[in-house]
């Protein structure tokens, strides 16, 4: 029981490791191909597709969690 709390404390103070350029261009890559797939006038609209992906306010995490994916998105409101 108490290495369970100890390690539950550990886990809640930590903060996420930062996420990997690659991954951040990687998980870029595929938003802006799943924005094509679903908005067909974008695909040669390499301005308006940049557009549409800030637009959005996504910004690539790593999990810290045991049942947290290894990376998910976090969506950001303009101020």
């Amino acid at each position: 029981m108490k290495t369970g709390l100890s390690s539950l404390f550990r886990r809640a103070l930590k903060k996420a490791p930062p996420l990997h350029p690659i991954e951040g261009k990687m998980a870029k890559m595929w938003i802006k191909r799943r924005l094509m797939a679903l908005f067909p006038e974008l695909r040669n609209n390499p301005k308006a597709l940049e557009e549409a992906y800030q637009g959005l306010g996504l910004e690539p995490k790593r999990g810290v969690n045991p049942g947290d994916p290894l990376t998910f998105f976090e969506m950001t409101f303009p101020e």
